[in-house]
């Protein structure tokens, strides 16, 4: 049996908070125009913990079954990569957890629209198996998009505008183009995240054939691509700020760029891959402390 230790290493708890930034901010742009519902956050924060937990077992599945997750991976070990957890066992579990996302997901949708026409909810369960498929096709099965660098893609949609936007409509029956302003900040800084997950994994993935962008473009393209990445995040909901109307109090989230601005710096300095390992927990720490800063800005 594997150990409880094993699976939370596989859950890898550090990228949990990313995920729900997109949650969070789509919840703040809600309650900013008085449209927050309790039901739908915590059915959001459910399906996103069960999605992200999902993505994150199948990419170790799918790295280990291609190779890739061997002794020469730099950053943590994962489970089935030191034979703490069974590829029998892995199998399971990913079936338990699209289960989950199922049950939560149709639940948020039921939820989340209610009192609107019945395509609404056809939609965004269609949206919901996407989903899942793009958690589990990451590096699994033929084809892995993962392993044909459009991994960035999918990020920026799901991570981006579908966690951001979707969260918003399921509270307010509304989308407003401004609305992707934010979302699209989320969308960039999840990008950030996997492009600097991608330069700290370079040799390994090229050796093994898992042709991100990184791999494709080079070290020093991708240092630029992450730095144009994270500006245009920032840049995003500054415009935002400077046509909600909110209060002065809004602009309480500009410090939490310092983090993100660091990042930029980091990696364009950085000549040792396996150092950036740290800088993935940095980075979604302040994309984090970005997201509460500017809901609660939006709010006071």
């Amino acid at each position: 049996m594997a150990t409880i230790s094993a699976w939370l290493v596989s859950f890898r708890l550090r990228t949990l908070p990313l995920a729900l930034s997109t949650i969070i901010v789509g919840s703040f742009l809600a309650a900013f125009h008085h449209q927050f519902k309790w039901s739908v956050f915590i059915l959001a924060v459910l399906t996103t913990l069960f999605l992200q937990i999902l993505s994150n077992l199948a990419n170790d599945y799918g790295d280990t079954k291609n190779g890739v997750d061997n002794q020469d991976r730099q950053g943590p070990k994962r489970s089935l990569q030191t034979g703490a957890i069974t590829l029998s066992q892995m199998k399971t579990a990913i079936i338990i957890f699209i289960s989950l996302s199922l049950i939560s997901g149709v639940g948020l949708i039921f939820t989340g629209t209610k009192g609107l026409h019945l395509t609404y909810g056809w939609g965004f369960f269609v949206l919901g198996i996407a989903a899942i498929i793009a958690a589990m096709k990451y590096t699994m099965g033929k084809n892995p998009y993962g392993y044909a660098g459009l991994g960035d893609v999918f990020v920026f949609i799901f991570f981006g505008l579908v966690g951001t936007i979707g969260t918003y409509f399921l509270h307010t029956h509304e989308m407003p183009l401004r609305a992707f302003l934010p979302a699209m900040t989320m969308g960039f800084f999840s990008t950030g995240v996997l492009n600097l997950n991608n330069i700290r994994d370079n040799d390994n993935d090229a050796l093994h054939g898992k042709n991100t962008l990184v791999v494709k473009a080079g070290i020093q393209v991708a240092k630029y691509y992450h730095a144009a990445l994270l500006i245009a995040g920032m840049f995003c909901t500054i415009l935002y700020s400077l046509k909600s109307g909110a209060s002065i109090y809004q602009w309480i989230y500009l410090p939490a760029f310092i983090g993100i601005i660091r990042s930029i710096k980091v990696v364009n300095n950085n000549e040792n891959p396996a150092a950036l390992d740290v800088e993935l927990k940095y980075l979604a720490l302040s994309t984090l402390i970005f997201a509460l800063l500017f809901g609660v800005g939006l709010l006071v």
